[in-house]
């Protein structure tokens, strides 16, 4: 099975996982997620959490599209991302302070010698619109815990409070979705 980490960042999910990530880690195989080096319907997982949104939303659909290619038919696409919704939620109903969620919106980190921050936001009817403008169906959310890659702590995993994964709340869009 050929799984892709994209946007791994220093995360290494072991060698049954191919990384891919810009920036400069020593267990990267490819430094490139837009041009994926991988033929046609070659891949059976893509994971790729809190990536996405450095993207804008015009460069998101080649960005798709092109993970698209290398999926086989079937093949999963596993995406987390800042959920809007959850956020607002814990902003009006239960009086969070907006300084908690300024990492999660506006993302600021360094990738080589820049620095690279969010460039827009996602709730789940705006995915999963844009997940099926690029080809892909059956898109639901996914548990991060019933991931093979659950035992690694990354930010599909992320609360409020921070790190209460039993009584916080998941700040976090996690999609699964199937290419055509």
């Amino acid at each position: 099975m050929k799984k892709l980490h994209l946007g791994c960042g220093w995360r290494n999910f072991g060698p049954e996982w191919i990384h891919i990530d810009g920036g400069d880690y020593p267990h990267l195989d490819y430094k490139d997620i837009t041009s994926l080096p991988f033929n046609d319907n070659e891949i059976d997982l893509i994971y790729a959490s809190h990536v996405l949104e450095y993207f804008d939303r015009e460069e998101v659909l080649p960005l798709l599209n092109e993970w698209n290619r290398v999926l086989k038919p079937n093949g999963i696409l596993r995406i987390a991302v800042p959920d809007f919704e959850s956020i607002c939620q814990l902003y009006i109903n239960d009086k969070v302070s907006l300084d908690r969620f300024l990492g999660p919106i506006y993302g600021k980190m360094k990738m080589g010698e820049n620095k690279i921050y969010h460039k827009t936001i996602y709730d789940f009817e705006s995915l999963n619109n844009l997940l099926k403008s690029c080809g892909f169906f059956n898109i639901i959310k996914f548990d991060w815990r019933e991931t093979e890659h659950s035992d690694f702590d990354d930010h599909s995993q992320a609360y409020i409070p921070h790190m209460d994964k039993t009584n916080g709340t998941l700040i976090s869009l996690n999609i699964e979705t199937l290419k055509k």
